[in-house]
């Protein structure tokens, strides 16, 4: 991984952006701060403000974990496109049986529901629809709670693809798509062949590890076992790196 916005970084990141690339952002720990309640995150003004002046230049997208319901009313602004639930939803084009979804995660919450709280009632489980999040930051002993859950996770059926976060688990239903299938759809349907990507956790590196050529790859925060080209030292440096791609897109859609 190499610093983006070193003199190197910044090169590479602007004539890249002189392609008008499909600029795509993941939410949490990118665009907003990772938080102990995620029900409180909103955008950032200062995020915003600069998204809506790049929206004014190239398509922006946003391509989160979160569900859409949950997803819009955070934002504050009408993205060019909006993928939720790590790429189960809002994609365009996509004829995928949401009904069979839907039933999958309700047979997982209803047998979840009454063992998790054997395990730590401090565990809590975020119905997504598609896709169920289980939140562990409060819980007393970490590894405990993470053995305990992992242990449940391989009892049920169909079994769950699991994705590990920051103190959360992702439970997706197994073979329907990721956040890297989704940029792939975005690239199909736009025609485009270059898109910017960047995120902050484990299920951002089914992008970063698209073999296709035109996707340029920011990880925030530093980690060894990233497929990311690049990097930003953390959330706080969204702002620098918005304003040197606003510096570097062309004026204009």
């Amino acid at each position: 991984m190499s610093d983006l916005l070193n003199d190197d970084g910044l090169r590479a990141l602007c004539a890249f952006a002189a392609r008008a690339p499909l600029c795509l952002f993941d939410f949490d720990g990118t665009l907003a701060p990772l938080a102990p309640d995620p029900a409180g995150v909103l955008l950032p003004p200062a995020v915003r403000q600069r998204l809506q002046a790049l929206q004014q230049r190239v398509p922006v997208g946003i391509v989160t974990g979160r569900s859409l319901a949950d997803m819009r009313e955070r934002l504050g602004f009408v993205p060019d496109y909006l993928i939720g639930n790590h790429g189960l939803e809002g994609v365009p084009g996509e004829r995928r049986q949401h009904a069979a979804l839907v039933r999958i995660c309700n047979e997982w919450k209803d047998w979840l529901a009454p063992r998790m709280t054997g395990i730590d009632p401090a565990i809590w489980l975020e119905d997504k629809q598609y896709s169920l999040s289980l939140h562990f930051l409060n819980a007393r002993n970490h590894a405990q709670s993470i053995a305990d859950l992992s242990a449940l996770f391989a009892q049920l059926r169909p079994a769950p693809r699991v994705i590990p976060g920051k103190c959360i688990f992702s439970l997706l239903p197994g073979g329907r798509g990721d956040k890297g299938e989704a940029v792939r759809q975005l690239l199909r349907v736009t025609q485009n062949d270059a898109a910017f990507y960047i995120g902050d956790d484990v299920t951002d590196e089914d992008v970063f590890r698209l073999p296709e050529t035109g996707i340029f790859s920011v990880r925030v925060g530093r980690s060894n076992a990233t497929a990311a080209r690049w990097t930003i030292a953390d959330h706080e440096a969204i702002g620098t790196l918005l304003d040197a791609l606003l510096r570097c897109v062309p004026a204009a859609r």
